[in-house]
């Protein structure tokens, strides 16, 4: 039973300790705010669209697709499509 005690007492500290390193750390990094007065330049915001206007292809660039290799079907088996 003494074991189990001593245990807990050391998962208390370490969790205390930690609780409070967590909380030095907090108020030592708001203490390093930036300088006031100095401002990040940042894009502006813009409302609305991009629009692009092309004048689209008076044909298509090919009609129908023709692969560039022939075959023929073995025997037995049905003729493609």
């Amino acid at each position: 039973m003494l074991r189990s005690q001593q245990v807990k007492k050391l998962s208390a500290v370490v969790g205390a300790s930690a609780f409070v390193a967590m909380v030095l750390l907090g108020v030592g990094f708001a203490k390093h705010q930036p300088v006031s007065g100095m401002v990040s330049s940042e894009p502006a915001a813009t409302l609305g669209e991009t629009a692009t206007t092309t004048t689209p292809p008076a044909a298509p660039v090919t009609s129908k697709a023709t692969p560039p290799f022939t075959f023929t079907t073995p025997s037995g088996f049905a003729a493609p499509h």
